[in-house]
């Protein structure tokens, strides 16, 4: 196919030089075999851009202390840091406040950690816990944990062919039994993109919270919790250009003032007797130990990256970049898309006929392209769609159209190996 220009123009008029910005990532300059990295494998983990892997080495070299608790500079300088980067993340997620913002290694313990405070806390025999049948396991398993613990039941919203989410039957489940509902907001096998404002809508109409899945959909688009009206929402740094084991839960501090603490140690309290623990205010409450303190810094500046290049300019770039891939992908003989909903973003998940989606991954990584195989941590969504696994390509803001060309040529290898 022929590439179109690489340079794209975002809706404000701004130019998106994407060779600009592949040069900020360092590990894009690889050539595996003698061949360009093609890395198509962002809804795994994105790769780190220099200002990251900079602040990184920077801490670690000049600001490296433990937070909190010295009174000496070095160690304000590192708080300092840490906190500003949580004050970075609220505003990422237009929190009301940095206190609603919870650092956590990823955004599984995010899920995990209110499964066990607030939802141990509030769900009984015979209460509901829902969810959706496009769910990463992170967020199945936890709440069959709290369900087969308290007696309670897990529902299950079914996805459409296409891959949409079935809001009347949603609708239809919500009642006095339901304690929460826990959706994705973007589906990391399909790509699908909920429609979460509505979704928080129909629970809140019965009195019921609601816990986002971010961790797809925070490095595609801007995230506002205050105008989803969710109660929580869960990141991870890893796919937001940061460092791996850092995530982020936010919850409304109303919730998080009322539910109990989650791990107990040093930092999660005011003060300790053998008698008596007191507990410390929100976040901190949440944080027990010594944190992933560079991993938090890291974060803020990837936090720091994303808003430098703009929403609008990545979501107009990615926008168009799925475009030319899902037709490209499309034209590819034997080739069947899964996911395609409408409303969807860098994902594209497929199967080959006649070979296993391993073995597409096997043959293409050969021409230097790297993607993902298999269930994607989300087995159901394979049994829905009667498919023992997918090759998946998914983009990021440093992925171009010549990219999606050469994933389409080492397909046709593909074939010519297979037949």
């Amino acid at each position: 196919m022929t590439s179109r220009a690489e340079n794209d123009f975002g809706p404000d008029g701004e130019v998106f030089d994407v060779e600009r910005i592949r040069a900020l990532f360092p590990i894009l300059a690889q050539r595996p075999g003698g061949q360009p990295l093609v890395y198509l494998d962002n809804a795994a983990t994105t790769q780190k851009p220099l200002p990251v892997l900079n602040t990184l080495s920077r801490y670690y070299a000049n600001e490296n202390a433990n937070i909190h608790r010295g009174v000496y500079g070095l160690s304000q300088r590192a708080t300092d840091a840490y906190e500003g980067a949580r004050a970075k993340m609220a505003r990422f997620l237009n929190a009301a406040e940095p206190a609603e913002v919870v650092f956590t290694r990823n955004a599984t313990e995010g899920i995990n950690l209110v499964a066990q405070t607030f939802g141990r806390q509030r769900v009984t025999a015979d209460d509901e816990v829902v969810i959706s049948a496009m769910e990463h396991h992170s967020n199945i398993v936890p709440w069959q944990l709290l369900c087969e613990e308290k007696g309670a039941q897990l529902r299950v919203v079914p996805i459409s062919d296409s891959g949409e989410l079935m809001l009347d039957e949603l609708a239809s489940m919500l009642g006095p039994r339901t304690k929460l509902v826990s959706i994705v907001h973007m589906s990391n096998s399909l790509g699908t993109i909920n429609p979460v404002r509505r979704v928080v809508e129909l629970a809140h109409a019965q009195g019921v919270p609601v816990l986002l899945d971010g961790s797809q959909a925070a490095y595609h688009m801007p995230v506002d919790v205050q105008a989803l009206e969710c109660d929580f929402y869960v990141v991870t740094g890893h796919k937001l250009y940061g460092p791996t084991g850092i995530g982020a839960l936010y919850g409304r501090r109303s919730w998080l003032e009322a539910m109990p603490p989650y791990q107990g140690g040093g930092d999660m309290i005011s003060s300790v007797t053998f008698e008596r623990t007191t507990y410390n205010e929100v976040p901190h409450k949440f944080e027990a130990g010594t944190p992933h303190i560079a991993g938090v810094v890291g974060l803020g500046a990837a936090v720091d990256f994303i808003e430098s290049v703009g929403f609008s300019a990545i979501v107009e770039h990615e926008r168009q970049l799925l475009a030319y891939a899902t037709t490209a992908l499309e034209a590819v003989p034997g080739l069947r898309l899964i996911g395609t909903a409408p409303e969807k973003a860098s994902i594209l998940s497929f199967v080959l006929d006649g070979v296993h989606a391993h073995d597409v991954g096997t043959v293409v990584d050969t021409q230097g392209v790297a993607i993902r195989t298999g269930h994607h941590c989300t087995q159901p969504v394979m049994e829905r769609f009667s498919v023992p696994a997918t090759a998946r390509a998914s983009l990021a803001m440093y992925n171009t159209t010549t990219e999606i060309d050469q994933l389409v040529t080492a397909l046709a290898t593909v074939r010519e190996v297979f037949g």
